[in-house]
């Protein structure tokens, strides 16, 4: 179906296809009737989503029963009062109820908040409030309930409560008003530039950002499918993320079914990587998208004993990849790993694509209609080399998939969006070839005795050491240097903590990267701090240590 959506689909190289790639922006686009309820028409029995649970249950969806449980979600939210502009927070982990909410807030023209299971009272009442929240449809796990009825009494926009199943006081049942409600709907009005989704950023520094993507927010992720996760018409992608995030969002759905791949969802409770890598050579899943964190979990595994022959094309995003993960991980399954790079507020702006070779640690090159300019602390565009913070200049156009701005914050939208210029907050630098490496956040560069030194540079490096599982570099305040580079590091089994291991790490960093990058402080710790979605907090680590 994408090729409905393009100006051309086949390109040639890497230039061809940054020069010729278009999308063809129809009037009113709703994912929901113009992509989901299409197929249904048209391929009624083709395989839309696969879930399976670690219980080891199973259901399996074609588009037409997609179209009509959404459908039928859709009448029942109408039957409350919910309508267009609405906002509704999705409290539902991977459970494939989930896609129902979702296209049925689509349909109405409402506006989806996911949200995780991890959310507390707190968190919950300042989301209720800050997007005035009208209705939760949640998970049927006491936690979770909880946590929504203590943060009822301080939402005054909070009208319904839906789990569901339905079997407590104060909420209706998803499942029962699904069964009464009917199962047509005439199309309902939207335009695209209305609001169709709203979420929070994880919070790796300050309170959570309401970031808000408009209709034609879906199409901004053919980019993300078709020509990065490499998705197959008829074949099985998963993405290792939880509803809550906008990675469901890049590789549970909207560019995966425009291409005509079906979802894989495994829901689980507790990641191990063993059981993982069971489902994905059990239901033969043909491309894979998951956080550096699950691959380095992945080459400690005897890989030899899964099946991978469907397997076609593993990705990488959500943090810089390691070069010796990539490394190890292609000598054992004979799959490059091709990062991407984006943000909440847009789509894939970075990657490896087809027509150019991975460089391992790097994020590749632009994205057609994202571009991309590196600027230093002056405002000036960077040397090759040189580091400086990733904007997308959108002067002559914004990229289609770019957010709207910051609910209700201009103040704030204009903070990071101003002069034609979006600000990420992210460093990185550009080689002679045009890629680039990902260095930090701006407020994660360490300045010490003269140099801006990256934590990922230092990480990079530790984590080859067979002793380093995971691991965090901050800077320490120094009189002297200005900062020193401080290593938190989780340990692998067998290895325990010691000055001689201490220094031994110390060695190998500065055999393996520049000398004066190396860590005058290790740390060995049980875990490192963070953020509900699993991204390093390192603001954490500064703010124990005092900075």
């Amino acid at each position: 179906m994408f090729e409905h959506f393009l100006s051309r689909i086949g390109y040639s190289s890497y230039e061809d296809f940054t020069t010729h790639f278009r999308i063809n922006l129809p009037e009113r686009f709703n994912f929901a009737y113009d992509v989901v309820d299409r197929i249904a028409q048209e391929s009624p029995d083709k395989p839309a989503l696969v879930w399976c649970d670690d219980k080891g249950d199973e259901a399996r969806f074609s588009f037409a029963e997609i179209a009509e449980h959404s459908t039928r979600a859709a009448n029942f939210f109408l039957s409350l009062g919910i309508g267009r502009g609405d906002p509704v927070m999705l409290i539902l982990k991977r459970r494939y109820e989930y896609w129902f909410c979702l296209l049925a807030l689509h349909k109405i023209g409402a506006i989806a908040i996911p949200a995780t299971h991890l959310l507390t009272r707190k968190d919950i009442v300042y989301r209720n409030n800050a997007a005035s929240v009208k209705t939760v449809v949640a998970v049927d796990e006491p936690a979770v309930l909880n946590n929504v009825d203590a943060a009822a009494a301080e939402s005054p926009a909070l009208l319904h409560r839906i789990s569901l199943g339905g079997a407590r006081a104060g909420w209706l049942s998803l499942s029962e008003g699904m069964d009464k409600a009917g199962s047509s709907l005439e199309r309902m009005p939207t335009e695209n530039g209305d609001t169709s989704l709203l979420y929070f950023t994880s919070g790796t520094t300050g309170m959570p950002k309401m970031v808000q993507h408009d209709f034609v927010y879906p199409l901004g992720h053919i980019l993300t499918a078709k020509y990065w996760q490499n998705v197959e018409d008829g074949g099985l992608h998963l993405t290792v993320a939880d509803t809550g995030w906008a990675k469901a969002a890049w590789g549970k759905i909207y560019g995966q079914w425009i291409c005509g791949s079906a979802v894989f969802v495994y829901d689980y409770d507790r990641f191990l990587p063993t059981n993982l890598l069971g489902v994905i050579s059990k239901y033969k899943v043909t491309s894979f998208c998951a956080p550096p964190t699950i691959y380095r979990f992945f080459i400690k595994e005897d890989l030899r004993q899964y099946d991978f022959s469907a397997l076609r094309s593993c990705v990488v995003a959500g943090e810089p990849l390691n070069p010796e993960v990539y490394h190890r991980f292609k000598s054992l399954t004979g799959l490059s790993l091709k990062e991407g790079y984006g943000q909440t507020e847009m789509t894939l702006a970075v990657a490896v694509y087809p027509w150019v070779e991975p460089k391992p640690g790097s994020m590749g090159l632009p994205s057609p209609g994202y571009d991309i300019d590196l600027l230093n602390e002056h405002g000036q565009s960077c040397a090759v080399g040189e580091k400086g913070e990733i904007v997308v200049r959108t002067d002559k156009r914004a990229p289609i998939g770019m957010f709207l701005g910051y609910h209700r914050d201009p103040e704030l939208t204009g903070s990071v969006w101003h002069g034609g210029i979006y600000h990420t907050g992210d460093v990185a630098w550009r080689d002679e070839d045009g890629y680039l490496w990902f260095v930090g956040r701006t407020d994660d560069v360490i300045k010490s005795s003269g140099y801006r030194i990256g934590p990922f540079e230092v990480e990079s490096a530790l984590i080859e050491h067979p002793a380093v599982l995971e691991c965090a570099v901050t800077g320490v305040a120094d009189p002297d240097r200005v900062q020193l580079v401080k290593a938190s590091v989780v340990l692998a089994k067998g290895y325990t903590a010691s000055p001689e291991l201490s220094t031994e790490l110390q060695e190998h960093v500065k055999k393996t990267t520049a000398p004066y990058k190396y860590p005058r402080i290790i740390e060995f710790v049980t875990e490192l701090p963070k953020t509900i979605s699993g991204k390093i907090r390192r603001v954490e680590i500064r703010e124990r240590d005092g900075e």
